[in-house]
This record gives C-alpha cells, structure tokens and sequence, in this order.
C-alpha cells in the first residue's frame, strides 16, 4: 500500500474517545465520493488492535485518548506497518506533541478548526503518501529541527518544566497514572500526555527506563 490509486477511495479509520465525534466525523467523511470510512475506535489498544486488522489507507487519530496517548498509538500502528498513514487530528497544539507526532511517524497533523473541504483534501492527499501539517504546526517543527541541527539541549532533565519533574519523580515512586493524578490534581488524560512528553525529552520509552534515569540522576537536579 504505497499510496491511493485514483480508482478507490481512502479508507479511513476513525479514532477518537468521544462517540458524537466520532458520528460526526464520520458522516462528514461519507459526503466525500473518494474517502470510504471502514471502522472507527474509542481506544489507542483498539485503534491499534483494528488498524492491524483492517489495514486502512489512513487512520485518523486523535492525541488524546482514554487509555494511552494517540502518539504512541501511532507509534506502534507504524512500527508494525509502515504502509500505513496516520493523520493527528486534535486541538491539542503543543510544540511538543507536534513534534513527538513527527517522530512517531505521522504524516500530518492538524488542528479540529479545519474547514470540511481543507480536511478532505488533507485526508487524500495523506491517503497518497503525502506529508502534511497546518502552516502554524509547520513553524513549530521547524524550530525544533533548527534546535537540534544547532546543537541546542531537546532532552534531559533540563527540558523538563515543573510540572514534568514532579510527575518524574512520582514514576520513580512507582505510582500509577491514577495514583500521580490524584497526587498533582490533574485528570488522568492529562497526566498521560506529560508523560508521552517526558519520554520524548528523556529519549526514553517507557515508565521502568524513566524511572531508572531519574535514579540515575542527582535527585537535586530535579528539586
């Protein structure tokens, strides 16, 4: 699957938490004669399990989901097959989650105040094999790239904010995500997006080896 002939329509899967958004995604979609939607899913275990399954030309992910971050969800659906596009839709704009998405492997990644006709071009395009951001995600990347090709710190202790230390530091206690919630008044969601971005910035990928760096650490580098 190298890309979309134009004799078929791109399929689609539709990943999101929310059930009215997924209904209405969808039926936004089917209007379109060159884009088939064939399966939708509430979960990034989910949208991986049926991505597998149903191979679709492009999924169509949402950052945020209930049991793990839609990057990583990426992440894995590329891993275990590249021929498949992924397109972050989300109003999540994040430097970071931009560019942990890019990492992961998406191909676009653009922000839910699209127009219909913007998303339907951005889906069949990506369906081709394309690569594709909004203009402002653009910028975001870009800056990151120049900071890494000048050298600049992306990762380590240092790039983590506040918030992420003290989320650091409750992993290597060996708390849960419901647990660090409850202990930083956050929801559990959000909770989980600070820690796709903690991963990113230590170059880690998951919970054990954050925990071991921050062990590893002077723990008054992270006070």
């Amino acid at each position: 699957m190298s890309g979309v002939t134009e004799s078929r329509p791109v399929s689609i899967l539709i990943v999101d938490d929310h059930q009215v958004v997924r209904m209405g995604m969808r039926t936004l979609l089917e209007q379109h004669d060159g884009i088939e939607v064939i399966g939708e899913a509430a979960t990034a275990a989910e949208a991986i399990k049926k991505a597998l399954a149903l191979k679709p030309d492009l999924v169509l992910m949402d950052v945020r989901l209930p049991d793990e971050s839609g990057i990583e969800a990426c992440r894995k659906i590329r891993s275990a097959d590249p021929e498949i596009h992924v397109l972050m839709l989300t109003s999540y704009s994040s430097d970071e989650a931009i560019f942990s998405a890019v990492m992961a492997g998406a191909s676009g990644y653009l922000l839910k105040r699209l127009d219909a006709e913007h998303l339907y071009e951005s889906i069949l395009a990506v369906g081709q094999g394309q690569m594709l951001m909004d203009p402002t995600i653009n910028e975001a990347v870009v800056k990151r790239v120049k900071q890494i090709s000048e050298g600049e710190p992306t990762r380590g202790v240092d790039s983590l904010n506040e918030r992420e230390r003290d989320i650091l530091k409750l992993i290597a206690e060996g708390l849960t995500n419901k647990d660090i919630a409850e202990r930083v008044h956050l929801s559990e969601k959000t909770v989980r997006n600070h820690i796709t971005n903690i991963f990113m910035k230590l170059g880690v990928s998951h919970r054990t080896q954050a925990a071991i760096y921050y062990l590893n650490r002077n723990t008054s580098e992270l006070e």
